[in-house]
């Protein structure tokens, strides 16, 4: 058997973060992902930050195993190579502002004519109609407008941005299960489809667990911190001996759990913490009663103690601890990448982060430097090189 997309051949118009996080998923599935870049620079990200190797660190990381090819479309030769291309596609992915493939001659609408069952995806930032429609849009953008970075934070703090492109990674995500499903419908019906992601969107169906009660209750939600979305007290980050720990005792048999192990069951007796409503009201106390009872030990060894006992818990890590871990290689998280040529001559990235039984995720190519297959790829399409 193969992977399930294998035999897909996927146009990649995208740049920087959602589009290529939308393809690389459908790449680690087997599909064939070329990416159409200009021959000056090509993707942004290639050279991003202080990094101007053309081979950026946050570039590696979700253009593994894809196919390069430098076409200038704003050249006739160009867009006839692209035209060529896209007839021998199953989908077209792009994320420019709305308008724009329309423009250089590559709408849905023409990609219609060269395959009438192309999927189309069009990821951007409020969507291809609507008042919003013209608005530029990146991350940080939809994390303010949206609603996020109001969530985010102490009640006393200024609105805060998540620490990492979260709305890219999951309208990415989004984008790729909307063409997973089109790929389906297509089996099925024989039938193309055009799909309209908007991170702005995504950003709202991502936040569902505090925008649907909102929909439905009308309470305005509040920044909880470090609180958990059941807001009971003893489901929240502490200070211990050294470093911190999360805890996630929410129910009773949890929380009676949690004070036996800290050496506090006197506090399982107080009325002020007979049951959760009591205990929410009386919040303050008993944080400093558990952080009383968390002092004796670091995080580090709270943190086996307490999963034993069936409490929730897990220390504060930072990203080099974490990705140290033995847990990444034994879930095959990591993805070792040959790369050679390259100062590393090895690299590692993520996977997709489920595992199959059989024919599962992966790549076997390093990410593609600028153009790097062109000549491959115009030789498939029987085509000279532009």
């Amino acid at each position: 058997m193969s992977k399930v997309l294998s035999g897909i051949r996927i146009a990649d118009f995208t740049h920087v973060l959602s589009g290529p996080i939308a393809t690389h998923f459908l790449c680690l599935m087997g599909a064939d992902v070329i990416k159409i870049e200009s021959p000056e620079g090509g993707d942004t990200m290639r050279n991003y930050g202080t990094d101007q190797s053309g081979m950026a660190p946050p570039f590696i990381a979700v253009n593994a195993g894809k196919r390069s090819i430098a076409l200038d479309l704003k050249s006739e030769a160009g867009l006839e190579s692209a035209r060529r291309l896209l007839a021998t596609c199953d989908v077209v992915v792009e994320n420019f502002r709305p308008g724009v493939m329309d423009r250089l001659g590559l709408s849905h609408e023409t990609c219609r004519k060269l395959n009438p069952n192309i999927i189309y995806c069009s990821i951007s930032g409020y969507g291809q109609f609507g008042e919003l429609r013209n608005n530029p849009a990146i991350d940080q953008i939809i994390q303010s407008t949206s609603g996020l970075m109001s969530l985010t934070g102490e009640p006393s703090t200024p609105p805060i941005r998540i620490g990492f492109p979260v709305v890219d990674t999951f309208t990415g995500l989004l984008a790729a299960f909307a063409i997973m499903s089109s790929l389906l419908r297509r089996e099925r019906s024989g039938e193309g489809q055009y799909i309209d992601v908007a991170m702005f969107d995504a950003a709202l169906v991502m936040m569902i667990s505090i925008l649907g009660p909102y929909l439905i209750n009308g309470i305005k939600p509040e920044k909880q911190g470090n609180r958990g979305f059941s807001m009971s007290p003893t489901a929240d980050t502490f200070p211990t001996k050294q470093g911190s720990i999360t805890l996630g005792a929410v129910r009773q048999e949890q929380f009676e759990r949690l004070c036996k192990a800290i050496g506090r069951p006197d506090l399982i007796a107080d009325p002020r913490y007979a049951d959760r409503k009591s205990r929410i009201e009386n919040a303050g106390s008993l944080r400093e009663s558990v952080i009383e009872g968390l002092a004796s030990r670091t995080a580090e060894e709270w943190e086996p103690l307490l999963n034993a006992v069936s409490v929730a818990a897990g220390v504060v890590r930072e990203i080099p601890d974490v990705a140290a871990q033995s847990h990444l290689t034994d879930r095959h998280l990591k993805l070792p990448v040959a790369f050679p040529g390259f100062s590393l001559e090895q690299v590692e990235v993520l996977n997709a982060g489920f595992l199959f039984a059989q024919d599962a995720p992966g790549i076997d190519r390093p990410p593609p430097r600028l153009g790097e297959h062109t000549e491959e790829i115009m030789r498939e399409l029987d085509m000279p090189t532009v």
